[in-house]
């Protein structure tokens, strides 16, 4: 007989709920702002329902698994997709009649990664998985009179599609060699002695590094960060990438734990040459979006060393990290939104002269790139320092020099677009007169993710705690297969 513990599946329930919701105010109502906003006002309680539920358990026999890890993760994908909404309210201005459509593709994208950090068995895995990335499709081509927008939308699909069919060919090989598809049985069956599970292994790297961005799958990211809707190129920078870090240590730690001196070898490689080519891929950059993507890339390649690592401070730290990722990364390409609803585009020259034009708006822009650059004492400093003692710890300190030696390059760039804004001064002098936009909501969404990220700087035991318990919790259910 099935076990089904419903009070465990409240968000999900929530969410789901929320999404018809949204459907139903889009059919009846003429004003398009107002599933927007439903969608945020639902997402902020959903948010804090997330906080209170229960936070251990598992339901439908062992197949979906809740614990704190899960919770932490979905209060991250809950502020992105707060953060991405109101982004979208003034983006999607244009597509007043699919703006209702847009908001309830990101919350079906946010349903299937709730479900994928759960799962404990492979089809329900892969059914989430597929749930979580095909909406992230239609998003990236939503501005369909725009042929950037278009690629970006074609280029994510091909390469997500090709992620997936590499995934299934993992999981398929998995089952293979088990005969079973539910985690506890794969965990004692999978082992370096049987060549099959090691080509699953393999194929499972390669579709999750896809997902992550991960070099040498990284191939999509430049140009889809840079023809997509900026609200959601914020989203798609962050939340997704959370789920599959996610499916990297629960696959990693359990499924393959046999494997791991073959594993823990191949992901600090790969953690060293995302770390290099994304630093320096990004240094040419004249475009914000595809500097941030580059940026990203690297971001990945310093979180992958806590991979590398596998203990229960660096899972810790990786937690943390993408709270500070989310707050940091999602700002900057808010930012980069404005500065094309003013100016046309994101190319770095159109920020000559904006610390004179919008004070307030470059001063936000100026500590997103502070974080993200990893200087005292914002929340991006702990996050780099904390990922890099984790794997000290765990004897990587090669790889950590080389990340500590990338931070000092990634000051370049990121320096460099502050030198944009605060020194550079536009050719046009009437220019520096012209007055800059900034629309309510992404206003809104600025100051918030700011002073997050100055006071999470300042006191980074508000998050540092619930995530070394969410790490603790989580080791604790691997045990349990």
């Amino acid at each position: 007989m099935m076990d089904f513990n419903w009070t465990l599946l409240n968000t999900e329930f929530f969410l789901v709920g929320l999404m018809l919701l949204v459907f139903l105010v889009d059919l009846f109502v003429s004003d398009k702002r107002i599933p927007a906003w439903l969608t945020i006002a639902g997402l902020v309680v959903l948010f804090f329902v997330n906080l209170w539920a229960p936070h251990y358990g598992s339901t439908l026999n062992g197949t979906l698994v809740h614990s704190s890890f899960t919770a932490f993760l979905k209060g991250v994908f809950l502020l992105a997709g707060i953060i991405a909404s109101l982004g979208a309210i003034s983006t999607l201005r244009q597509f007043e009649k699919r703006a209702g459509e847009y908001y309830l593709l990101l919350l079906a994208s946010l349903l299937g990664m709730m479900l994928v950090v759960m799962a404990r068995e492979l089809v329900l895995f892969f059914v989430a998985f597929e749930l979580m990335s095909i909406p992230l499709y239609v998003l990236a081509a939503y501005d369909k009179a725009d042929d950037r927008s278009v690629e970006a939308g074609l280029k994510l699909f091909i390469y997500g599609t090709f992620s997936s069919a590499l995934l299934a060919m993992g999981v398929t090989l998995m089952y293979g060699v088990v005969g079973s598809t539910l985690f506890r049985d794969l965990a004692s069956g999978l082992t370096q002695a049987e060549p099959l599970a090691i080509l699953g292994l393999v194929l499972f790297l390669a579709g999750v590094g896809f997902k992550v961005a991960m070099v040498p799958f990284h191939m999509w990211v430049p140009d889809t960060y840079e023809g997509a809707p900026a609200p959601f190129v914020a989203f798609l920078s962050v939340a997704p990438k959370a789920a599959g870090f996610a499916i990297l240590f629960v696959f990693l730690l359990s499924l393959f734990q046999d494997m791991a001196p073959f594993w823990k070898v191949t992901v600090a490689f790969f953690a060293g040459i995302t770390m290099i080519l994304g630093n320096l891929l990004a240094l040419p950059q004249t475009n914000l979006k595809r500097l941030l993507g580059y940026s990203g890339i690297a971001h990945i390649g310093y979180m992958l060393l806590a991979v590398a690592a596998g203990t229960e401070r660096a899972i810790a730290f990786v937690l943390f990290y993408f709270v500070s990722y989310v707050l940091s990364n999602m700002g900057a390409f808010l930012f980069a939104e404005v500065v094309r609803q003013n100016e046309g585009g994101e190319t770095l020259e159109k920020l000559h002269g904006y610390a004179q034009r919008n004070p307030l708006l470059s001063l936000y822009m100026l500590v997103f790139l502070l974080s993200l650059g990893g200087i005292p004492f914002v929340m991006g400093f702990w996050a780099k320092l904390y990922v890099f003692l984790a794997a000290v710890q765990s004897g990587l300190v090669l790889l950590v020099f080389l990340g500590a030696v990338l931070t000092v390059v990634a000051l370049f760039y990121y320096l460099n677009v502050a030198r944009q804004m605060y020194i550079e001064k536009p050719e046009q002098a009437e220019k520096l007169q012209a007055p800059v936009r900034v629309p309510g909501s992404i206003h809104l969404a600025l100051a918030l993710a700011t002073l997050a990220v100055a006071v999470l700087g300042l006191y980074p035991k508000l998050v540092v705690s619930p995530a070394l318990s969410a790490a603790h919790t989580f080791l604790q259910t691997l045990a349990g297969f």
